[in-house]
């Protein structure tokens, strides 16, 4: 039978991009969040090269710059993290935000009162926590990677860098760091806890264990980045 379309000689129906499916975006999710995951465990051991002394991060900077040469040209390694992390955050970001809306459009009927509803709070936390995440990475790059925004401001002396930034007169950006710090730890613990679920891999007596395994994973990161600023801050660093 010939489609109504065709019979009035006009052109076939487009047919629509197959939309992915929330398991795949989940799978987006959790792979982005790995990479990021993986990227703050590296990010924090190489902060905490600031109790060794001023020639331990500073030359260890200078090596992040350098990886791969002469083969490749200085900062081709430290580039190409940088794009993988971008991808990755604008991955985890999209997939979050369209998981997001289906739900919410799952829920097309709102409440005039839901009180103590875990779910919602978590959201609330997370939504919030991603804003204050996002606002300090950018004040991050402008202040230590750019040098813009950073008192002292020298390239390749990030030891110094580092100590004029978080000096006990500039107290305000340390409350600033503490606080992203927080919310990343919170981000980080639900991020871990979610995909562990994904992976269906809380079942059973595993429940408690796995929870204790998020939590403490965060802690352990939320301690090692506060190590620095908080050092500096009180003087034991400087």
């Amino acid at each position: 039978m010939v489609s109504p379309d065709r019979r009035a000689g006009g052109a076939p129906p487009t047919r629509r991009a197959p939309r992915p499916s929330s398991v795949q975006l989940k799978f987006v999710m959790a792979a982005s969040g790995a990479v990021m995951f993986g990227y703050l465990v590296v990010h924090m051991i190489g902060n905490l090269k600031i109790f060794l002394g001023p020639e331990a991060l500073d030359t260890y900077a200078e090596w992040l710059r350098t990886a791969g040469a002469p083969a490749l040209p200085e900062q081709t390694v430290l580039w190409a993290v940088r794009v993988a992390l971008l991808v990755a955050v604008a991955g985890h970001i999209a997939a979050a935000a369209v998981l997001a809306r289906r739900a919410s459009r799952a829920r097309p009927v709102r409440y005039a009162h839901r009180s103590g509803v875990p779910g919602s709070y978590t959201a609330r936390t997370m939504r919030w926590g991603g804003v204050i995440i996002a606002l300090f990475v950018a004040y991050h790059i402008l202040d230590l990677t750019t040098g813009t925004l950073n008192p002292h401001g020298v390239p390749g002396d990030v030891y110094a860098n580092v100590v004029a930034d978080f000096a006990p007169q500039r107290w305000y950006v340390t409350l600033f760091y503490v606080l992203a710090v927080v919310a990343l730890a919170l981000h980080l613990r639900h991020g871990l806890w979610s995909g562990l679920q994904s992976l269906g891999r809380t079942r059973g007596a595993n429940v408690a264990t796995l929870k204790a395994i998020s939590t403490g994973t965060a802690v352990v990161l939320a301690v090692g980045f506060l190590a620095v600023p908080l050092a500096v801050t009180s003087g034991l660093v400087g």
